[in-house]
């Protein structure tokens, strides 16, 4: 994530799109979650990168795909302060990790849910938050 200047306050929650990750970000601003699989080992793997991280197969063999969307909790935390902006008028928030139904675990914000539901195994889904016009962060939501 990086901040953006240009003048304007310093924001932490935009992502640095590249020629690379611009597929990612595109698919996620039309609310679609994409992943990247190899075709050598066949796992899937988040987050974007052009090569395979467990079998070390290049950019040829790598490939983006469609993920579900679909998720259970691994684990969380409730944030109660983070001064950098915008998270401090988000507070509290959950900061979570949840395993992705293609098998890569996702680092997220779980949201629409009380934390005392919070459990982990809860089934999640995706939904997407505008964090700027024309870019979209995946976030998780209870089933």
């Amino acid at each position: 994530m990086s901040a953006a200047g240009g003048g304007s306050a310093a924001r932490y929650d935009l992502p640095e799109v590249d020629e690379f990750t611009r597929p990612y970000w595109d698919a996620a601003a039309e609310g679609r979650l994409l992943l990247r699989r190899c075709g050598e080992c066949g796992r899937a793997h988040h987050y974007p990168r052009e090569f395979c991280p467990f079998c070390w197969a290049g950019e040829d063999r790598v490939t983006w795909e469609a993920a579900s969307g679909r998720a259970t909790l691994y684990t969380w935390s409730v944030i109660h302060r983070n001064d950098l902006p915008p998270f401090g008028t988000r507070v509290p928030y959950v900061a979570a990790v949840v395993d992705l139904a293609e098998g890569p675990r996702m680092m997220t914000e779980v949201v629409e849910c009380e934390h005392a539901r919070l459990s982990v195994g809860m089934p999640l889904e995706a939904t997407f938050r505008e964090t700027a016009p024309g870019i979209a962060v995946a976030v998780f939501r209870p089933v």
